[in-house]
């Protein structure tokens, strides 16, 4: 090879990757500067108090939330009520995350007692009680998350975690973040 062949070569190679990069760059800029808001709301989330609000008038029942969250920082959280077709399959969804900390990222499940989803005893990681005497499962969630799983006030709750805060938040600390509904939730009467 010739050294006028290396070097035209050697330029479009460079100019190639230096493209590359900076398109990934750029592109990974322009996403980034996308607000979180937008995002979530084109997928159907909104704030947490009115997705309460739609699940509550969908069950005509009141619904009571932790008043603890996780010890890490969180920039956002949005709500998301799953009205799916019948009621077996409706839910919650609340999500507290981290705009600069994708493993800041913690979630609040809830779905109706009489829906409940059964869990199988091989994923129980451990069985603990709340301090109103009731049981909560421990489970180390597939996708790296960790959960707690309990009952109160005709709902089924799961707290869960990113898995790589178990340092941070432990199982005491779920516990915790579960134990922090001590109040009951109330039948709502139709209108």
């Amino acid at each position: 090879m010739t050294i006028k062949k290396f070097v035209y070569l050697s330029f479009i190679i460079f100019a190639y990757f230096y493209t590359f990069q900076n398109g990934i760059v750029q592109g990974q800029a322009s996403n980034s500067s996308r607000p979180l808001e937008d995002i979530y709301s084109e997928i159907g989330y909104k704030t947490p108090e009115e997705a309460i609000e739609e699940v509550e008038q969908h069950f005509k029942r009141d619904l009571k939330l932790p008043l603890r969250v996780p010890p890490v920082s969180f920039t956002h959280n949005f709500g998301r009520f799953n009205n799916l077709e019948g009621t077996q399959n409706d839910s919650l969804e609340i999500e507290y995350i981290h705009e600069g900390s994708s493993k800041n990222h913690y979630k609040i499940d809830v779905r109706p007692i009489e829906a409940k989803i059964p869990i199988k005893d091989n994923y129980i990681a451990k069985r603990v009680n709340l301090r109103n005497g009731s049981e909560a499962l421990y489970e180390h969630l597939s996708g790296g998350w960790n959960a707690l799983v309990f009952e109160k006030g005709h709902w089924q709750y799961w707290i869960s975690v990113d898995n790589r805060l178990s340092k941070k938040v432990t199982l005491e600390s779920l516990i915790g973040i579960a134990n922090s509904i001590h109040y009951e939730s109330k039948q709502r009467h139709q209108e």
